[in-house]
């Protein structure tokens, strides 16, 4: 059988993440922006009760950042 890239990105497409009781949040700032989103958001959602963290953070051209924030779904 001959695959092809495309159906290997069809077949993902269609994978949906599991359900583990986090809600995340992406952003793109600037370095001092990203700083402070992320610092309310742990204040907004404490670590303690939450489990809230920084989930990735990456450096994008133009002094960006990427950054992923997650928290418990019970914070809602």
């Amino acid at each position: 059988m001959d695959r092809r890239p495309r159906d290997l990105a069809d077949r993902m497409s269609g994978r949906r993440k599991p359900d583990d009781g986090f809600v995340r949040e992406t952003f793109t700032l600037p370095r001092l922006a990203a700083r402070a989103k992320a610092r309310a958001f742990l204040d907004r959602y404490p670590a303690a009760g939450y489990m809230s963290k920084v989930e990735s953070w990456r450096e994008l051209p133009g002094d960006q950042i990427e950054f992923t924030m997650r928290r418990l779904r019970s914070a809602d």
